[in-house]
């Protein structure tokens, strides 16, 4: 869905709006109303508590980080059809500069996402975001296609993006999604692929972020804040 440039404030409790004209660069001088030109899009975040609805299937007693560590992202991002939609993640609260400065570098690059839905849309099953080719970040769950590991989206500081043209290999050669296997050929530019040394993995690298994309097991749509 095509939506405004810029979004409003939302009021629930400790809201931050950030809002960027060109992300990076000084906003300019006040002008009348009258003369002033139709503003940029822009990556336009707010920031929030994270209501219960949104963590729905994905957060229960014994996960590792509890409901008031976790921030709602609200944050522009251009579609796969050249548009601007408005997209939420959910992620740790300290990791939000981060979160800020990467998909502020993606948004002035243009760089496409699919889709930007919190997990509980998709009642926290993986493989069903997977297939939908969704952009997430917190799902308390386990490693898909290792149960007897915790995910690091457990903890809110890990991001998968465009799972589709952005498969994950597991150790038993499984790709995920089965939608992803066409994708697996890395040297050509695909609209949505992540590659080494563009705008995503360029702008993760500056935070101190991890690519799984160089794992011997690929995992092409993971980051993590501590390569896991």
């Amino acid at each position: 869905m095509k939506i405004r440039p810029r979004l409003a404030a939302l009021t629930l409790p400790l809201a931050l709006v950030i809002t960027t004209q060109a992300f990076g660069q000084a906003p300019t001088a006040a002008q009348p109303v009258s003369a002033r030109p139709t503003a940029p899009p822009s990556l336009s975040m707010v920031v929030s508590a994270v209501p219960a609805a949104k963590l729905r299937f994905t957060h229960r007693p014994g996960c590792p980080v509890p409901p008031s560590e976790l921030r709602l992202v609200r944050m522009n991002h251009w579609g796969f059809d050249g548009h601007v939609h408005q997209g939420e993640l959910i992620v740790h609260r300290r990791i939000v500069p981060d979160i800020t400065h990467v998909f502020g570098k993606i948004f002035n690059a243009r760089f496409p996402i699919r889709k930007m839905r919190v997990m509980a849309e998709y009642r926290g099953n993986d493989e069903a975001a997977m297939a939908d080719d969704n952009t997430s970040a917190y799902n308390c769950r386990r490693v898909t296609g290792n149960p007897s590991k915790l995910s690091r989206h457990s903890y809110g500081d890990a991001l998968d993006i465009n799972t589709v043209e952005n498969p994950y290999v597991d150790a038993y050669g499984t790709v995920h999604p089965a939608g992803g296997q066409r994708y697996l050929r890395r040297d050509r530019p695909v609209k949505g692929m992540i590659r080494r040394g563009d705008a995503v993995t360029t702008a993760m690298a500056v935070r101190g972020w991890y690519w799984g994309g160089r794992w011997p097991h690929p995992d092409y749509q993971h980051f993590s804040a501590n390569g896991q």
